[in-house]
């Protein structure tokens, strides 16, 4: 009996203190008044473009969705662990013939991107440790950032971005660059053969972006930028809970605008998160030059709530409709279906000329993970 009673009493006092932290949570996000304190820039900002022309041996990290349960209460904890690993790898491989140079984030920084209070608290501390180990940060933006509307007037997408430009504005090309659509979380970077464009795939169907993008892809210098890699918030394809049989406006207007004009473009490597899981879709198509291949990862084990495999979304109408393009995509990676099996990740994009291989590193009891029988696939040039 004495067993049971401290059983309830432990019980119920685990549940008064998340009933507390929850309580805690909502007093801080409605009284927030905070001013968003940016992200310190590392010392060394990303080279220019011309400084490193000659590179074509590198690598990079890339990883999504690092939000907490207990935004703007305390430091995001799963982020920390992912954080420590990233680092333990960063400085393992400084001295290699293949170090790591930047640090690329597919989106959802936290719960709620219009409250300061969670990203001062509980995320720029984490990315704070990236930046002095002299490390550039680039954060694409996801729906927890800026919310869900298309609109660009909305007041939630409105005060969700300002947050982050004054957040990111130390570590993102400059307003006015050409590298930098104005007024928008989207621009690029180059860095020795490789083109990096970040987007906002909330407003996919925004047509300023779109012709922005297009004209950045356009005005490449192929000869030297042989990859191409695109990093956004939504997959075009997942087999999550915002996947499978359920087509999100996002998903449908990135099949519809997007993958056409990376295509167009042969862009190598799509990077996307929203999905807490990893998973890697391959979309082969021809066209007067070949055969092509676009590699899309979904890849949102920084941190956030992990998931599960759902089910395959049906693609019949999607390869009908591209069928001038021969287009055929295949599920190279699928998750588990148990949220468990799918650890806290992130994955180092190794450069090496046209090839690119992928490495998948688990962290803390996911430091096993293989998702390919192995931890690495090349990608074929």
């Amino acid at each position: 009996m004495r067993s049971l009673w401290s059983g309830f009493f432990v019980r119920s006092f685990v549940v008064a203190v998340g009933v507390v932290a929850a309580r805690e949570t909502v007093r801080a996000q409605t009284a927030d008044t905070n001013v968003v304190v940016a992200i310190t820039p590392p010392r060394t900002p990303l080279p220019s473009e011309e400084a490193t022309r000659d590179v074509s041996k590198f690598s990079f990290i890339a990883y999504g969705d690092t939000r907490g349960a207990f935004d703007g209460t305390v430091i995001q904890y799963e982020h920390s662990l992912v954080m420590a690993t990233m680092l333990r790898t960063i400085r393992a491989r400084a001295s290699t013939n293949d170090p790591i140079k930047f640090v690329v984030q597919s989106g959802d920084a936290v719960l709620d991107g219009r409250s300061a209070k969670q990203l001062n608290v509980s995320y720029t501390p984490v990315i704070n440790q990236l930046t002095a180990a002299d490390i550039p940060y680039f954060l694409a933006v996801g729906n927890h950032d800026v919310r869900t509307s298309t609109s660009l007037t909305d007041s939630d997408r409105v005060k969700g971005l300002k947050n982050y430009f004054a957040a990111n504005d130390k570590l993102i090309p400059a307003q006015g660059s050409p590298r930098r659509l104005n007024g928008y979380p989207t621009y690029a970077f180059g860095y020795g053969n490789t083109f990096v464009l970040l987007f906002d795939s909330i407003i996919a169907n925004d047509s300023t972006q779109l012709n922005w993008i297009r004209k950045q892809l356009e005005g490449l210098d192929r000869r030297r930028y042989v990859n191409v890699v695109a990093v956004c918030h939504h997959p075009a394809f997942s087999s999550g809970p915002h996947g499978g049989s359920n087509v999100e406006f996002q998903a449908a207007a990135m099949r519809t605008l997007y993958m056409p004009l990376f295509r167009k473009h042969h862009v190598k490597l799509l990077l996307t998160g929203h999905e807490h899981l990893f998973e890697h879709w391959v979309e082969r198509y021809t066209d007067d030059t070949g055969t092509h291949r676009i590699d899309e990862l979904v890849s949102g084990g920084g941190g956030a709530p992990l998931y599960g495999y759902t089910g395959e979304p049906d693609l019949r109408q999607y390869v009908a409709d591209n069928a001038a393009s021969k287009v055929q995509v295949a599920h190279l990676v699928k998750p588990e279906v148990e949220p468990g099996a799918n650890p806290h990740h992130f994955v180092v994009v190794h450069v090496d000329g046209p090839r690119i291989t992928l490495e998948v590193v688990g962290v803390y009891w996911g430091s096993t993970f293989a998702p390919y029988r192995s931890a690495t696939v090349q990608i074929d040039p």
